[in-house]
């Protein structure tokens, strides 16, 4: 018995047009033949619901079909891990991944498909300038690797998207188009996407949204006004949007999802509430004066301004009585209530009551949310008790200036401004409260200063959760001629690491997390990251050489190239097997030779020398251990193909964990 080579997957994103048909076929049986679609049929399943004509609606530039094609193209590089880079790499569940986005999302396929609740991005702007992602479709590994001199290419560095070029937008829908379709495959059925964007391509962006999430999986637009410019020439646009969709609303409804998140201010009002109730107990006089006082210090535009109407107070807390009784939209019931006092009809709301009996109405009268007025003459108020009403719906805009949130960022960097308009981690850490549990994940593909990692944790530490970031930023260069990175390069020189991007995501990362640590000394919350980089596959491509075949021959034994440590080859194997690189690793001797177990037995592997007088231990070992670990589902067998002794060594392990494992417990039996 053989076991297959490596080369049957080179791709560890796997072929994603492969997956598709797979899908097609399951739906679809009789349109496959010969392992191709027969679009005739096809077209007769689907009756009338063809689009055929030339002119059809839909957004369409030069190079569709190319971005399109290259979602579906596997990654051919791998990730390695920087322990060096990390905190807490033993113990943490966050991620923080250097590389290409597009390249890095292939990548975490497998591993991530459906797993993701939040997707939180800032993409770049359509400026004109650095535009750092790389479109050259053919070469995308390549292209990163020149970006970040892995690889020799005079004067590659940016590519400079000028709006003369006649590829304004083009480019920029060219870079996003494949990235959106691969993140829409990360997300949970009830996930949600969140995208930054400017007036230059919101209408773009739009369309994207339709085509790749469908229109009826879209949920709105935010605006953020950020700053005023007085310079303007015809208006100052001060604001930013986040286009907001689901991946499916119908899983949503399914679930019966209601997003509700905390008003403003409210804890700390509770807080606040407290600590007068512990110094003058019942005067509710004097709690009431200390409470406006409390209020005069709240700015108009602060987003805790409307708990400021709550201006009344007694043991339920602040509380205000001039709540609107009426039926909405009129034609409500209009029975007769009479006055607890002068036990005379009160006097109707013009729309009718609010409450549709009059048991409901005294319901609401004993529980203390209906006040009366001094005799029957006024109409019945509604009361709204702060502490009891705690929750709102999200609105759709918000103050959230933006030297706020780079004040926030300078201060975490000693006062050195290392990143121009940095997204707010209020805004941030708001959303994530709002549409995420506490076990979710949340990924940002531009991560760019690393806001939203930041605010994962800031959540976190909060409310004890155990939400998980994962953080993609390409390493882009900084360039001290440029006077707003000046900053950031004395900065990374002055901590000893690359200038570039990247380095200030991780740093940022690491000052957030021991900065909240110290604010919360009682949490126990995750404040670490691992650190992965992309790179080209562990795996030497077969490449003979004509001249030189004999030459090529010995070079393919040992296809792992040098310098490749046992890690690379473990982390390469997880994404191959679809295993969270966070999940913790086992390691057991067996036999001699050192046997990982990655995600309680789905993935086992043995990269050592296997002697032939040793491989029914190992084998039997291995599968003594399988049984004992009792993953629920399949188990991926990986070794070193130029590991094994003899042909003879390799037969015997396959052979004796297929006989001691069900077949069906087994996924794969493999050599790299």
């Amino acid at each position: 018995m053989t076991l297959p080579p490596a080369t049957d997957d080179a791709a560890g994103s796997g072929d994603v047009a492969a997956e598709n048909l797979a899908r097609l076929k399951a739906l679809f049986p009789q349109i496959v033949r010969d392992g191709r679609i027969d679009v005739e049929i096809l077209r007769q399943l689907v009756g009338e619901a063809v689009e055929t004509g030339e002119e059809r609606y839909g957004l369409n530039w030069k190079g569709k079909a190319a971005a399109r094609a290259h979602a579906l193209t596997p990654s051919q590089g791998t990730l390695r891990p920087a322990k060096a880079d990390s905190v807490d790499w033993d113990s943490t569940q966050n991620i923080m991944i250097e590389g290409d986005n597009l390249e890095v999302l292939k990548l975490l396929r497998r591993s991530y498909a459906g797993k993701v609740k939040l997707i939180y991005i800032d993409p770049p702007y359509n400026t004109g300038n650095d535009f750092v992602y790389p479109d050259d479709y053919s070469y995308s590994l390549r292209n990163y690797q020149q970006l970040t001199g892995q690889f020799s290419a005079d004067g590659v560095a940016l590519t400079t998207n000028k709006e003369s070029s006649g590829r304004f937008h083009t480019d920029w829908l060219n870079m996003m188009y494949p990235r959106l379709m691969l993140v829409r495959e990360l997300l949970r059925d009830d996930g949600i996407i969140s995208i930054f964007i400017d007036d230059t391509e919101l209408a773009n962006l739009y369309k994207l949204m339709a085509e790749i999430f469908g229109e009826e999986n879209f949920v709105g637009c935010l605006v953020f006004e950020r700053n005023r410019k007085n310079d303007a020439k015809y208006f100052s646009i001060g604001h930013d949007y986040a286009v907001i969709c689901f991946k499916s609303e119908i899983e949503l409804k399914k679930l019966d999802t209601r997003f509700r998140g905390l008003k403003s201010g409210v804890e700390e009002l509770k807080a606040f509430f407290d600590r007068l109730v512990g110094e003058y107990g019942d005067d509710w006089e004097a709690i009431r004066g200390e409470l406006l006082a409390f209020y005069e210090t709240i700015p108009a535009e602060d987003p805790r301004e409307p708990l400021t109407r709550f201006r009344k107070v007694d043991a339920k807390g602040p509380f205000r009585d001039d709540g609107n009784i009426n039926w909405p939209g009129g034609g409500g019931p209009t029975y007769e209530v009479l006055h607890p006092e002068t036990r005379r009809p009160v006097k109707l709301p013009t729309s009718g009551w609010r409450y549709p009996t009059p048991e409901r109405f005294w319901e609401e009268v004993d529980k203390g949310r209906i006040v009366f007025g001094p005799d029957e003459t006024t109409v019945p108020r509604v009361r709204t008790n702060i502490f009891e009403n705690k929750d709102q719906v999200m609105g759709s805009v918000f103050f959230s200036y933006a030297q706020s949130s780079t004040n926030e960022l300078t201060n975490l960097f000693e006062g050195r401004r290392v990143f121009d308009n940095p997204k707010s981690i209020s805004d941030a850490k708001s959303f994530i409260s709002y549409v995420t549990e506490p076990d979710d994940i949340v990924l940002d593909c531009f991560a760019g200063s690393g806001t939203t990692g930041h605010a994962v944790l800031a959540q976190n530490a909060v409310d004890g959760g155990n939400r998980r970031y994962i953080l993609v930023q390409i390493p882009e260069p900084l360039d001290s001629s440029k006077s707003e990175q000046k900053v950031a390069v004395e900065f990374c020189d002055s901590i000893g690491k690359p200038r570039n991007i990247a380095e200030l995501t991780k740093e940022r990362l690491r000052r957030a997390g021991s900065k909240l640590k110290a604010e919360h000394p009682g949490k126990d919350f995750d404040a670490g990251f691992r650190v992965y980089k992309l790179a080209t596959s562990n795996l030497r491509p077969w490449q003979p050489d004509g001249d030189d075949l004999a030459g090529s021959l010995l070079d393919a034994v040992d296809n792992v190239l040098a310098g490749r440590s046992e890690d690379d080859l473990l982390v390469e194997l997880m994404l191959k097997t679809g295993i969270d690189l966070a999940m913790p690793s086992e390691a057991r001797t067996i036999a001699g030779q050192t046997v990982h177990s990655f995600g309680g037995g789905a993935l086992m592997v043995c990269l050592g020398t296997i002697a032939d007088a040793k491989a029914e231990e190992l084998a039997l070992g291995i599968a003594a251990w399988r049984a004992e670990l009792a993953p629920a589902g399949q188990t991926a067998f990986w070794f070193k193909d130029s590991g094994f002794a003899s042909a003879a060594a390799k037969a015997n392990v396959a052979a004796i964990l297929r006989q001691r494992i069900n077949d069906k417990l087994i996924s794969r039996i493999a050599a790299l």
